[in-house]
């Protein structure tokens, strides 16, 4: 027996059919464009269907972004870093109100992609600030992400520390901002040579924690507090001692501790020992530890780059596929006696340093400002005490003074081919002068510390 389809059955699915159309185009999509989309309007090829949006309006966008987290944390804990990715990227998709999820991707993209020596693949920074940028845009009440873009640019890019105290600032403009992070702008400030600032804002914070102990005397109210004091009192200390308010006045700098510069002695020998294997050689003539000379080594016409450094901030998209063609490797050489000796392998990371180009630069920089405290007493924040007969540097850091020199290498002498397959290609600045061989291996594991046993003394 045959059954008829229903006339008024067939109206009201067709009439349900174009509801459906007009409301997805006319009210949820314009809603999910609106709320959801990380891009707050801009329209992405990857954007979720239809269908998808239905579920996210349905209620299901944040159970579906919470399994999907729980399976990167296991990512995590088994290393395959790669996986968590498209996990994160589809999680902030589907719910852009997951702060953990933008900070964990950004410290994630920013530190986790690292070659067999620990050294980060620093490709990837322009990725997660762009992150943090719309994690910002996402979630713009609370100071969280704000912190987390500026700590990028204090820690991690250790460089443009003007983007650390923007970042920083707004951060301190939302009122849930935890009290001891604020500690962090004036350290920031003190990395632009805003001494004066800085001394600004450890009074400020110092009087608001003053505020907030009489009110409330847990411990870490107190803590915060003195913390803040002995931040602003060696403050006060140093930018004496270190000659900062004698510049403000205008004054000689003869008699305090920057005066007169000391001469680093900076020279170097970079030596192509394997195929992308080099090692570096030279000189430091500053005896206390605690100098790390920045290492770059990069295709010279990689996009960007200048002066050991790129231009981080160079997007808003974030892209989790940085190109495969460049090569950029970073890396600190620590001094040690005068001399520093390191050797930097990249033969084991092919796809990180592909040296796909056919020229690199090698650029060797030290700025100050970074320099532990008991350096920064005699060097100042700006390079006052510092100089070097051969490459001091006042251009590449505008209103600093630096130490820059640079080299540069071919891809058949990095890679060992051609006529370099038996010859050992080497590179080194005019001043270079090999260490006197001392027949035992002591110097490379002995710290040498003057004392008076050491110097000689006449009758007088």
């Amino acid at each position: 027996m045959k059954h008829k389809s229903s006339p008024v059955l067939l109206v009201v699915l067709v009439l349900g059919i174009m509801l459906q159309g007009f409301m997805q185009r006319k009210l949820i999509f314009p809603q999910w464009e609106r709320d959801f989309n990380p891009g707050k309007g801009k329209i992405y090829t990857n954007a979720m269907s239809p269908d998808q949006i239905l579920a996210v309006l349905a209620g299901f966008r944040e159970i579906t972004a919470g399994i999907l987290w729980v399976k990167a944390d296991s990512f995590f804990d088994n290393g395959n870093y790669d996986a968590i990715l498209p996990l994160i990227r589809l999680v902030t998709m589907l719910d852009p109100s997951e702060i953990d999820v933008y900070a964990t991707g950004m410290w994630h993209i920013g530190y986790n992609f690292t070659d067999e020596e620990q050294r980060s693949d620093r490709r990837y920074l322009p990725s997660a600030l762009a992150l943090g940028k719309e994690g910002t845009r996402q979630n713009p009440d609370t100071y969280e992400l704000f912190f987390e873009e500026g700590w990028l640019w204090y820690h991690k890019i250790d460089d443009d520390y003007d983007n650390a105290v923007k970042w920083f600032l707004k951060a301190q403009t939302k009122p849930d901002m935890l009290p001891a992070r604020k500690n962090l702008l004036g350290m920031a400030y003190q990395r632009t040579g805003e001494v004066d600032k800085s001394i600004d804002t450890y009074y400020r914070l110092y009087a608001d924690s003053e505020k907030k102990y009489d009110t409330d005397q847990a411990f870490q109210n107190h803590q915060n507090r003195d913390t803040l004091e002995s931040n602003l009192d060696n403050m006060l200390v140093r930018s004496v001692q270190r000659g900062y308010q004698a510049q403000v006045r205008h004054d000689k700098l003869d008699g305090y501790d920057v005066y007169p510069p000391f001469d680093v002695g900076f020279s170097l020998k970079a030596t192509v020992v394997e195929s992308r294997v080099i090692r570096f050689e030279g000189t430091w003539n500053v005896l206390p530890v605690g100098t790390r000379i920045r290492a770059v080594v990069r295709d010279a016409d990689f996009p960007g780059a200048h002066g050991a450094e790129l231009e981080w901030d160079a997007k808003d998209a974030v892209n989790l596929d940085p190109p495969r063609d460049q090569t950029f490797m970073q890396e600190q050489l620590f001094v040690k006696n005068r001399r520093f000796n390191k050797k930097v392998d990249m033969s084991k990371d092919p796809t990180m340093y592909p040296f796909a180009k056919d020229k690199y630069v090698l650029e060797f920089y030290y700025n100050p400002r970074s320099a532990p405290p008991h350096i920064q007493d005699k060097f100042g924040w700006s390079g006052e005490g510092m100089t070097d007969k051969n490459f001091l540097n006042t251009e590449v850091r505008k209103g600093q003074r630096v130490v820059f020199a640079t080299l540069t290498l071919t891809k058949d002498q990095i890679l060992r081919y051609g006529e370099w397959v038996d010859k050992t290609p080497v590179v080194k600045t005019s001043n270079y002068v090999d260490a006197a061989p001392t027949g035992t291996t002591a110097d490379d594991v002995i710290l040498k510390i003057p004392s008076l046993r050491s110097m000689s003394h006449t009758k007088g």
